[in-house]
């Protein structure tokens, strides 16, 4: 456990210290944020013909209404805990890869959902969205990472017990 413990920090800080350096910045998180952005707005237009997506931003057009897609609201945080729990826990190298991939995709999906929900909920309610946003999604975000981990886990405790 302490193990564990040791190397899911270890990993943890070094992720995050990794994401924070610019050229991290530049290259890789300012273009993955706006793919979001333009993954979400075009999940959105069959709905909504009105929505554009610019950068990281999703605007509507008639009400003017935006959200800005930021840091810590990209879902790579929540990656980056996933990574160090999973690369941290004693695995074969395709089963951490296989977790990751899975783990990430499952991730993004759900905060694509965040993004279209928080996009719907700011312009119906500001009050709502502010509550929405800073408190309800990012547990529910955590909570997937941890649903993700734990089944991970018990993915891992039935192979075992078949080689056994």
């Amino acid at each position: 456990m302490l193990r564990f413990i040791g190397l899911f920090t270890g990993i943890f800080i070094s992720l995050f210290t990794l994401e924070m350096l610019n050229p991290v910045q530049a290259h890789v998180i300012v273009p993955f944020t706006s793919w979001l952005a333009q993954i979400s707005a075009s999940l959105i237009l069959p709905f909504d013909t009105g929505v554009i997506a610019y950068g990281k931003v999703i605007r509507d057009l008639a009400s003017g209404f935006a959200v800005s897609i930021e840091a810590g609201c990209n879902g790579v945080e929540a990656a980056i805990v996933l990574i160090a729990a999973v690369v941290a826990f004693p695995a074969t190298i395709r089963q951490r890869i296989a977790a990751i991939a899975i783990g990430f995709i499952a991730i993004q999906v759900m905060n694509i959902a965040r993004i279209i929900s928080l996009f719907y909920l700011g312009q119906w309610n500001t009050e709502i969205f502010t509550w929405t946003h800073l408190y309800l999604w990012p547990v529910l975000i955590m909570l997937d990472v941890l649903v993700i981990f734990v089944m991970y886990l018990r993915f891992l405790a039935a192979r075992q017990g078949q080689a056994s």
